[in-house]
């Protein structure tokens, strides 16, 4: 049971962190300070999503699961979790890169706002 809320828990962490990737540069516009939060974990985010590298909180959760005695999941927490919420069915990697890129200018837009707002002070 209790590795069963561990890995619960780490999905909860993941999806926090997803959304922090995304919409970090909105916390920013209220709290300088997350910009040291903010800009390491959006590059994190962008690496994985454009390398296609592995999350280390995708193979924790899988371990937790395994030690509940639940059968884990094959490919990422974005791929199990995320993609059949949000994604369109026959996501190509040409799409991926559309989504990933909007996430960057979304966030260099805030940046670019919150830049502009230091200035003019």
């Amino acid at each position: 049971m209790l590795f069963r809320l561990a890995a619960d828990s780490l999905v909860l962490l993941h999806l926090a962190f997803i959304l922090l990737v995304l919409f970090g540069g909105l916390l920013v516009l209220k709290w300088r300070p997350a910009l040291f939060i903010h800009l390491p974990a959006l590059a994190w985010g962008l690496a994985v999503e454009g390398l296609h590298l592995q999350c280390p909180l995708t193979a924790w959760e899988n371990r937790m699961r395994l030690a509940a005695g639940d059968a884990g999941y094959h490919g990422g927490f974005v791929e199990h979790y995320i993609w059949p919420l949000i994604y369109p069915a026959g996501l190509t990697p040409q799409l991926q890169w559309l989504l990933g890129g909007i996430a960057l200018l979304l966030n260099l837009a805030i940046y670019g706002y919150v830049i502009w707002r230091c200035r003019q002070r």
